[in-house]
């Protein structure tokens, strides 16, 4: 593995950090100031004048799509028709300048859940579905929602998904309930992709499938937002969604009956490296912080810096974060050079390592920072609501340890 960055990935990186100099770390103060206003003149859901404004910088600065594999849709191709044409490997340390603020991304069209939306209906949508759903997605016109946990069965075990997507005639028709569904809040939130079975006799991993449901269609009920931590992240939202007899064409349907979970799986691995780059970037933050902080606070007679807890705190704080870094770009690499299936263990191992760690740095941050760390006035407390989200976000750390040890005993089973 090659651990130097390649010259574009450099190029794009220098280009980010200028703009996030530029445009996004001042206006940190305004983003919570309109929400603010948003929610005191009953707009609470209404997109953010702030972030649409930085938006059209950042695509008129080429600082836009920048998520897109090259190869998501098979052809490898490089020409940015869809989007940068970067690798899993090239577009991480992207993913971490973007995540050092957690709205970042959505700036330059790069927050989940619409990049692992977009890269499924590129795999596996249909000419129609691209042309009527990813390009106005790509275009920044129209947002999108992922439709698969729910809040009867544990999903931890996908299996368990009880919604069905039953065949009639011409048309699925789709009950069932839905919770934490990124993006729903959100009035621009045009199609959610949902999960659910089509055959519960099927063996256990083909009863599954995916298919594209239009936010607007009849029996579709948002129950309710769900807050994490005191924060409801509107205007994006993670919401409580009733679908009663919802139907849709059967044209909608992704790559065939029964291959829900195959999509799945091509779906979160590079969801997970984002995630997991944008939680470095995060803690890197964090710690960028707690060493400013520390260094201008005294306490006992001496700055916080020199006690030597805070020392120990940043040394480990250090080590784990590039830790974390290197294990995540490892598994990109894997990812671009020999597929989604070869690296199973390592994007296993980044989803339980990256959160983990950034709790734990941002934990030690807003103790440097005393009771001033648990309060608005500096953006610790939601930087830990967001990373404590990413334990179980794309899969909880039980299960991604599970599959880790599955792997290594594997090895040693002939023997």
């Amino acid at each position: 593995m090659d651990f130097d960055y390649s010259p574009r990935t450099k190029d794009l990186q220098a280009r980010l950090v200028a703009f996030m100099a530029r445009h996004v770390y001042p206006s940190e103060s305004a983003y919570w100031a309109e929400i603010e206003a948003h929610t005191k003149a009953g707009k609470r859901w209404t997109p953010l004048d702030l972030i649409e404004g930085l938006k059209v910088k950042a695509r008129g600065e080429g600082l836009w799509n920048l998520f897109l594999p090259a190869s998501a849709d098979g052809t490898h191709d490089t020409s940015g028709h869809y989007g940068a044409g970067l690798t899993n490997q090239e577009y991480a340390p992207l993913a971490e300048i973007m995540g050092r603020v957690p709205w970042a991304s959505e700036v330059f069209n790069c927050s989940a859940p619409d990049t692992g939306n977009m890269e499924t209906i590129v795999r596996y949508g249909t000419a129609e579905h691209r042309q009527r759903w990813l390009e106005p997605l790509l275009r920044g016109e129209i947002r999108s929602a992922f439709a698969m946990t729910e809040p009867d069965v544990a999903s931890s075990d996908a299996t368990n998904i009880a919604s069905s997507v039953r065949r009639d005639g011409d048309d699925y028709v789709i009950n069932g309930r839905k919770w934490w569904i990124s993006g729903a809040g959100d009035p621009r939130c045009s199609i959610y992709i949902f999960m659910g079975k089509t055959d519960s006799d099927a063996p256990r991993h083909s009863q599954q499938s995916m298919i594209l449901v239009p936010s607007n269609t009849p029996g579709i009920k948002v129950l309710r937002p769900l807050s994490v931590f005191g924060y409801d992240d509107a205007p994006h939202g993670h919401c409580e969604i009733d679908f009663d007899n919802v139907r849709v064409p059967a044209s909608n349907l992704l790559l065939g009956e029964g291959r829900g979970f195959e999509i799945a799986q091509g779906r979160l691995g590079p969801g997970r490296i984002h995630h997991c780059m944008r939680l470095v970037g995060l803690a890197e933050r964090a710690l960028e912080l707690m060493c400013k902080r520390s260094s201008a606070r005294v306490a006992f007679g001496r700055p916080v810096a020199d006690q030597g807890v805070t020392r120990e705190r940043i040394a480990e704080a250090r080590c784990k974060i590039d830790m974390a870094r290197l294990l995540t770009l490892k598994a990109a690499w894997m990812m671009d050079v020999a597929g989604n299936k070869a690296a199973k263990a390592e994007i296993a191992m980044i989803k339980v390592v990256a959160p983990s760690m950034a709790c734990q740095v941002i934990d030690w941050a807003m103790q440097a920072h005393g009771a001033g760390g648990m309060c608005e006035d500096f953006p610790l407390a939601y930087f830990y609501a967001a990373a404590r989200t990413l334990r179980f976000a794309d899969g909880p750390d039980e299960v991604h340890r599970n599959a880790i040890a599955k792997l290594e005993l594997g090895k040693y089973a002939a023997a």
